[in-house]
């Protein structure tokens, strides 16, 4: 009983390890590029097939242009969950803090205002 329980613990503790790592678009299976937050089925596919015929990406732009449906707003989103390509995420975004973020607002003299502090902060 104890070895199935620890069996059990050590996949969550895989699979956790697996949802924030990055996935290389010129190594990645099917499977990896789904779990990519925005990728589903036909986009993978088209992925794989331009990969299979056109050879690894150099970079973003190279991904854009050769696979259609992926431009500047997706590609940085999944960019942001965690695709790289040639081990780099697309340039000038970055992934998300995993902690909550406070949103700052501007006025309309560009001027920032900061979220108010409770108590909790």
């Amino acid at each position: 009983m104890l070895n199935k329980f620890l069996l059990v613990l050590a996949g969550l503790f895989v699979s956790i390890g697996c949802a924030f790592a990055n996935v290389e678009v010129n190594q990645a299976d099917q499977a990896a590029l789904d779990g990519i937050k925005g990728i589903g089925p036909t986009t993978s596919k088209a992925i794989l097939e331009e990969r299979k015929k056109g050879g690894n990406f150099k970079d973003w732009n190279d991904l854009q242009t050769r696979v259609k449906g992926i431009g500047d707003k997706s590609s940085e989103k999944f960019s942001q969950a965690g695709l790289t390509v040639n081990g780099a995420a697309k340039p000038g975004v970055t992934k998300p803090s995993a902690g909550k973020t406070d949103k700052v607002k501007k006025t309309a003299d560009d001027k920032v205002v900061e979220p108010k502090k409770t108590a909790k902060q």
